[in-house]
């Protein structure tokens, strides 16, 4: 218990509460708009978004994987639900509907996390995530994302259709200059400043926000903490949306082996199969909580082994009271309300920084890969099928069945899906027989 009040624990505490403040705070009001959520839903999010994130981070430091690693929502996912969202109008699908058919998708993937968890099997599915499929994945779920986010800080609305849309100059100039204000920063700053980079540049931007452009509402940080299920839309059996969401929970999975592998190293000792098992368990749970109450679903976060290689601080017990005190910003409703009225245009800006340097974790399982003919072809297809998907109109899919249109107008989880394929298709056996006959 003395432990608790040494200086040092309290300010990597606070170190950590700003890891997952940056990290958590956009996601919840962009998927919010995304829906075209009224403001108190949205505040409801960001709400139970901080209040479960905390929750979650600390149930793995004591019970799950035991290691300093943020248990928060998946940028995979959230990439996939924004794909949707953009998707959905064009395919005749209502956000509604959209919003309860991934709820229950995303209650059926927790389940089968938890299965995961409890059967052990997580040993064999590791072995499907190697160097080339996690390069692919990195890379396009950068492409996918960052897309997204260059949109917002364009002044493009969420949904907005090509023929309607238009680039408004004043919001790109703001948030372009905030994004390369945090990239400077990053790279010139003291150490002891570049880690709260995100951070300043999210406060630094949302000031000169609220400063240059007239006609914002009032903030009003009053309010209090209601519960509502299912505030995306009540449960639904679209096929299609829940076929993706299962698919995506599966690839999910990734997060997990990326996550635990990488801290190996730095923990100096090899995440136990029971550490797994816990990880998944308790990831599976958080997973079926967001379903239930329209969050995106929680995974290890990789870019926490950064973090941990920067700040040196590998104790639990800073972790835990960083959890504990972003939990007390979600059950406070003041702010709460406040982080709701983040420009969207701002934390796109950061966010964009942020997943830029999926490139380099990408280029890192590329230098793993022997780059003869057939793993150029393992590679390059997936990869670039992907990327040119991604740009297809909805309406290349119209006569593509209903029930596979949601998963194959998604770029992002084609390009994976063949990079699974190919990556287990055993060419060296095929290669062997064909030498054999001649």
């Amino acid at each position: 218990m003395t432990k608790l009040f040494k200086m040092e624990y309290w300010l990597g505490g606070l170190q950590w509460l700003f890891f997952l403040f940056t990290n958590t705070v956009v996601i919840p009001i962009t998927v919010g708009a995304a829906f075209q959520l009224p403001q108190d839903k949205i505040i409801f999010l960001v709400q139970f978004s901080f209040l479960f994130t905390g929750l979650a981070c600390i149930l793995q430091a004591l019970l799950g994987h035991r290691r300093s690693v943020m248990e928060g929502q998946s940028g995979l996912w959230w990439g996939v639900i924004l794909s949707l969202c953009y998707a959905a109008p064009s395919q005749g699908i209502s956000l509604t509907t959209l919003g309860g058919s991934l709820a229950v998708g995303i209650m059926i993937s927790g389940f089968i996390t938890i299965l995961i968890g409890l059967s052990g099997i997580s040993q064999h599915l590791s072995k499907w995530f190697n160097p080339g499929v996690m390069a692919v994945f990195m890379l396009l779920l950068g492409c996918r994302l960052n897309s997204i986010f260059l949109k917002v800080m364009l002044g493009i609305p969420f949904g907005a259709h090509s023929d309607t849309s238009h680039i408004d100059l004043p919001i790109f100039l703001l948030s372009s200059t905030v994004a390369v204000f945090v990239i400077v920063l990053s790279i010139k700053a003291l150490p002891s400043i570049s880690k709260y980079s995100l951070l300043i540049g999210i406060i630094g931007g949302w000031i000169l926000y609220e400063l240059l452009f007239t006609g914002m509402e009032t903030i009003d940080i009053s309010g209090k903490l209601d519960i509502e299920l299912f505030p995306l839309g009540a449960p639904s059996l679209d096929v299609g949306v829940i076929l993706i969401a299962v698919i995506a929970g599966l690839i999910n999975t990734s997060n997990t082996f990326g996550a635990l592998k990488g801290t190996d190293e730095i923990y100096k000792t090899n995440a136990s199969g029971k550490q797994y098992r816990s990880s998944f368990t308790i990831s599976g749970l958080f997973v079926i909580i967001s379903g239930l109450f329209g969050m995106v679903p929680y995974a290890p976060y990789v870019s926490s082994i950064g973090f941990l290689n920067q700040t040196k601080i590998l104790e639990r017990i800073p972790f835990i009271i960083g959890g504990g005190m972003f939990m007390l910003m979600g059950v406070t409703p003041a702010i709460s309300s406040l982080m709701a009225k983040l420009p969207l245009s701002v934390g796109s800006a950061v966010l964009l920084v942020t997943y830029l340097r999926l490139l380099h974790t990408s280029l890192q399982y590329f230098a793993q890969i022997q780059l003869n003919t057939a793993n150029v072809y393992r590679l390059a297809a997936p990869l670039f099928i992907g990327i040119i998907f991604m740009t297809f109109p909805a309406s290349y899919f119209e006569t593509i069945p209903s029930i596979l249109r949601p998963l194959l107008s998604n770029g992002l989880l084609v390009g994976i899906l063949l990079s699974l394929l190919l990556e287990n298709i055993r060419f060296k056996r095929l290669t062997i027989k064909k030498r054999v006959s001649t």
